[in-house]
């Protein structure tokens, strides 16, 4: 019978439950904004269960958000045309540019349809993208290089 590790699962979801947790505070606590999306729950799964993927190093997980968000701020202020072929053609741009500037990180994927669907203003590049993903970052880097002595980033 093969034996279950229920130990990296029990620390994936606690940390996970505590970035997020914080993210939840800073954004309902404080007056400072907004720090969720919900991709960033996606990449609680690859920071805290897969942190030796090459998807969940630091460069991918900030690069990636803030790219693919980008672009869905650029599509929705610049592309004039319905929001049933914005959307998908951003989609396929945001993953299209991860791949080429080798910056992948499947979560991000959906920030354009986030971005478009919420009609958000170039300020959603600081907060939640950017501030939320250095956020995520230090919580990523605080448990696998200093807690459970891992290499991270590779």
């Amino acid at each position: 019978m093969k034996k279950v590790d229920v130990v990296k699962p029990i620390i994936a979801g606690l940390f996970s439950a505590i970035t997020i947790g914080v993210l939840t505070l800073l954004t309902y606590k404080t007056e400072f904004g907004i720090f969720l999306i919900a991709s960033f729950g996606s990449s609680m799964v690859l920071l805290f269960g897969y942190p030796e993927s090459p998807f969940a190093q630091p460069k991918n997980i900030f690069f990636g958000h803030l790219l693919t968000s980008f672009v869905g701020i650029i599509f929705l202020y610049m592309v004039p045309l319905p929001i049933y072929v914005l959307l998908p053609l951003a989609v396929g741009f945001g993953v299209a540019l991860m791949i080429l500037l080798n910056v992948t990180h499947p979560p991000a994927g959906g920030n354009p349809i986030i971005v478009i669907m919420g009609s958000v203003s170039l300020d959603y590049l600081i907060n939640p993208i950017i501030i939320g993903s250095l956020i995520i970052l230090i919580f990523g880097i605080i448990l696998n290089r200093l807690i459970l002595k891992k290499k991270y980033p590779l």
